[in-house]
């Protein structure tokens, strides 16, 4: 390709942007407003895996010992849950410690515990965390097995509903990003089409004086790009600025909930966003094209 005609290339993209600007401005517009809500979509899906991983890794196993659990059998107890699979902490918490820890829960109300400190009733326990909320109840039920072990605690029932509502918030959150995709791939795509097929006569006049397809395709894909980067620009600004002020809002506000303020993970998305713009303002242009260039 010389320099000519990728000049030429670029006039003609030029000119059939400003010729057809109402067209180019509602292409703009639907490829924004496409990106944006699905931006939104992954933005939402990125935050909803974060929660379902907060929730998870609060999720711990505490397992009780028999009161006449000497040193030295608590030592072997502990090696052994070591040794399990998929245990990534494992921490011994004496009575002693645990009247504290309930006294620090209790705040104001804690003098009701003044009469327990000369017996204290509670049993020295293993506080016990996963790699994975998953295998929690598995890994309880080897616990409740192993000499020692008087009893395990792990929020049974609520635990395992908890482990099906965030695979839910998951499947869902996903369902839902590959819908909003492929329609706006199909908005962008269907506006793409309009354009081409506006200029169909153009086409055909320029196959009938002998140009090649790639010559005829090449400014329309040029002209799908510029469509595509322009409206994945816009939507990238105005989702970061909303982003932004969302989360300012919500450490104010609820300063308990975390967003994801990653900049790396933040700046994927967006970048994710202008690639897509690019993409199917280009992928479009081709396959629009596909008819009018077989006439």
């Amino acid at each position: 390709m010389n320099f000519n005609t990728l000049k030429y290339f670029f006039r003609e993209t030029f000119t059939s942007l400003v010729r057809n600007s109402w067209l180019s401005i509602s292409s703009i517009g639907i490829v924004t407003v496409s990106l944006i809500i699905l931006g939104c979509s992954l933005l939402l899906v990125v935050n909803a895996d974060k929660l379902a991983q907060s929730v998870e890794s609060s999720v711990e196993i505490t397992a009780f010992l028999d009161e006449n659990v000497g040193k030295v059998d608590r030592d072997e107890i502990e090696a052994k849950v070591k040794k399990l699979p998929d245990i990534e902490i494992v921490q011994f918490v004496s009575k002693e410690e645990a009247l504290e820890d309930m006294k620090d829960n209790l705040g104001d109300r804690a003098d009701i515990l003044e009469t327990l400190e000369k017996s204290n009733p509670l049993p020295d326990a293993f506080r016990i965390k996963t790699t994975r909320a998953e295998v929690v109840p598995q890994i309880a039920k080897q616990l409740e097995e192993m000499k020692g072990i008087e009893q395990v605690r792990y929020g049974q029932g609520v635990v395992e509903k908890l482990l099906s509502v965030t695979e839910w918030i998951r499947i869902a959150s996903a369902a839902s990003l590959l819908l909003l995709t492929l329609a706006a791939v199909f908005l962008i795509a269907t506006t793409i089409r309009m354009s081409v097929f506006a200029r169909r006569r153009e086409i055909g006049i320029m196959k009938i004086l002998g140009a090649t397809n790639w010559f005829v395709r090449f400014p329309f894909m040029l002209e799908g790009i510029v469509l595509g980067l322009t409206g994945g620009l816009l939507a990238v600004l105005v989702v970061d600025i909303g982003y932004i002020s969302l989360v300012k809002k919500l450490q104010l506000s609820l300063p308990f909930i975390q967003p994801v303020v990653e900049p790396r993970m933040v700046l994927g998305i967006l970048g994710v966003m202008v690639g897509l713009g690019v993409l199917i303002g280009a992928m479009g242009s081709w396959f629009s094209l596909r008819k009018f260039l077989k006439v």
